[in-house]
């Protein structure tokens, strides 16, 4: 009933940036938390960023100052400011969305289906 779709993902040097999108559609009444998790290889997924229906903003500490998260209501959008990116960021990149659903009015958590990021050394 809901999907996600995540664009911008890709191969970068270190030091470089990416944007990462996502877009969510279908029955949607309404989008409390937005947000990006990442899973490398071997590890568990683990938060970014996320974004509440009011712009307050959560980071992982390793990201903080480096990324920034963002939203627009409007179109049921969030993005990922990624800058100086390190090796370590090397993750299939998650957005997640908490999302009233219209038929049935109960909160449903959405993923998307993942985009790889790449940063060489």
């Amino acid at each position: 009933q809901v999907t996600l779709v995540e664009s911008g993902g890709g191969l970068v040097q270190a030091g470089g940036s990416l944007r990462l999108s996502c877009v969510a559609s279908g029955s949607i009444s309404t989008i409390n938390v937005m947000g990006w998790y990442r899973q490398a290889p071997g590890q568990q997924r683990e938060l970014v960023a996320r974004i509440s229906g009011d712009g307050s903003t959560n980071y992982a500490d390793s990201v903080k100052s480096r990324f920034t998260i963002s939203r627009d209501n409007a179109k049921n959008t969030v993005s990922l400011q990624m800058n100086s990116l390190k090796p370590e960021d090397t993750a299939v990149y998650y957005c997640y969305a908490l999302v009233k659903v219209v038929v049935t009015m109960q909160w449903s958590s959405d993923w998307g289906q993942g985009t790889q990021v790449t940063v060489s050394s």
